[in-house]
């Protein structure tokens, strides 16, 4: 492909050379023969500062944002902003052929985007799926890196899912990706908000930088569905042009509805109100179920799904690794493992334990190491308070030593009764749960979820919590 093609909607502030290009990428590592590289800056590292090494390395051109003064330079404004059309003129623009559907949020975004490919797929739609567990095409499973991928992996994707004949694609889109341009030049269908807690501020540095962030996909959209319930819902989609539906269980002015709820072990129930009336059936118990179920309800009748196949589809839908998964145990007691790592998503998942549970709800938690410090004390009081015991151990520390993450989780725990142990070792204290576990106990392994390895100082582990529980008991 022609570098002019590549370049094609972008504004270039030089003169250069229309060569062949092969391959586009912003990473050093992978740049080959006929390679375009883009130079963007990052928080650790320049690309600039290795553009004529790029080119001495084989590479066609060098996107930059400053004047380098080297021969096959093309000069922008801002190689961030630019490397997404970058990527998507390069792979023909897939996504202008894809009915696109982002949900951002802090939590229930996996879930109901799951929830939303299978009411699309039990209507005979093929549909592509990108989020934090995995990406689909069809029933094809790819591994995902990030919740939102790189604009050259993003890209694609969509090239895949259209070429394998795809007419939606459903995908989780983070604040990180909509505040670093992963997804610009993208155009949504419909653009759905869950809920607003505190995450993430590590990157975002201040709440305003974090709703800011959000508020970008509402910008690009064609519809927002939005939760009545969040205090951020209204505010989300304030000013812009998209059309807004809303839902809400709170709130009896929202377009859709869920009325008299019953929570159940086995699922939830509710009323759908809006302009028809049925009965939802979820077999994914908890509230924040209800919240999921109804935002991806009201994303597939905006998009004109019949009614009852997508009270249907609900009804057979299958729960998603990770969220609220019960791991099998053959024992008088319950193991729930689910990702909530954020203050509101542990507060959500123990709350709707709660409402099942016939014994006590032991939550055995931790929080991320160089991420939000803040999170730690709030994780720490949510989970004392709500809990009827609590297990303190490592989540992934990554960098931090992990006895002083447990530190700062133990400050919000000061002067609740409920009683704990401290477990650094995340395995011993997985075993130790399981061996002080009564009959109808709870046992809720919070944050990990859907992931399959540790982050620790001295590297990366294998890490599997159901292979962990086999262990264990087999032992």
């Amino acid at each position: 492909m022609k570098l002019s093609q590549i370049l094609n909607g972008v504004k270039v502030e030089n003169n250069f050379n229309d060569v062949e290009i092969l391959d586009v990428t912003q990473d050093s590592r992978l740049v080959k023969e006929g390679s375009l590289f883009v130079c963007v800056k990052g928080n650790t590292f320049d690309g600039h500062s290795v553009a004529e090494e790029m080119l001495n390395k084989g590479a066609a051109a060098v996107i930059v944002e400053k004047d380098l003064n080297l021969k096959n330079q093309v000069l922008v404004s801002d190689t961030r902003a630019v490397f997404s059309l970058i990527c998507s003129n390069f792979f023909g623009n897939p996504a202008e052929k894809l009915k696109l559907i982002g949900l951002t949020g802090t939590n229930g975004k996996t879930t109901t985007t799951f929830l939303i490919k299978q009411i699309l797929e039990n209507t005979g739609k093929k549909v592509g799926l990108i989020g934090t567990v995995q990406n689909m095409i069809g029933s094809e499973v790819y591994p995902a890196k990030y919740t939102t991928p790189d604009p050259y992996e993003l890209q694609k994707l969509f090239r895949l899912m259209v070429d394998a004949g795809c007419e939606y694609c459903v995908m989780e889109v983070s604040s990180q990706a909509l505040a670093q341009g992963r997804v610009n030049g993208l155009h949504f269908l419909v653009g759905a908000f869950t809920n607003l807690t505190q995450d993430h501020l590590d990157y975002h540095k201040t709440w305003e930088n974090y709703f800011n962030s959000k508020r970008i996909l509402f910008e690009n959209c064609d519809y927002a569905v939005t939760n009545l319930d969040d205090e951020y819902g209204l505010k989300i989609v304030d000013g812009l042009p998209c059309k807004t539906i809303t839902y809400s269980i709170d709130k009896n002015d929202a377009d859709f509805c869920a009325k008299n709820v019953k929570f159940k072990a086995s699922g939830v129930e509710y009323q759908l109100v809006s302009d028809y009336i049925g009965r939802v059936e979820c077999p994914i118990p908890g509230r924040f179920s209800v919240y999921n179920s109804l935002c991806a309800t009201t994303i597939a009748l905006t998009l004109g799904i019949d009614f009852n196949k997508v009270l249907y589809a609900i009804s057979k839908s299958t729960g998603v690794k990770g969220r609220i998964e019960v791991v099998p145990t053959d024992t008088n007691y319950t193991v729930i493992i689910d990702y909530a790592h954020s203050p509101n998503g542990l507060e959500n998942i123990i709350s709707s334990l709660r409402e099942i549970a016939k014994g006590r709800v032991v939550t055995l938690f931790g929080c991320g190491g160089d991420r939000d410090k803040t999170k730690r004390p709030l994780m720490g009081k949510i989970a004392a308070e709500l809990s009827d015991f609590c297990i303190v151990t490592s989540d992934n520390p990554r960098s931090e030593d992990p006895s002083k993450i447990i530190e700062d989780i133990l400050v919000g725990m000061e002067g609740i009764s409920t009683p704990y142990v401290v477990v650094e070792n995340r395995k011993e204290a997985i075993r130790w749960a399981l061996e002080h576990a009564e009959e109808d106990d709870i046992i809720l392994l919070a944050g990990k979820g859907h992931e399959t390895y540790q982050i620790l100082p001295t590297g990366t582990i294998h890490f599997d919590e159901r292979e962990v529980i086999a262990e264990i008991l087999k032992k």
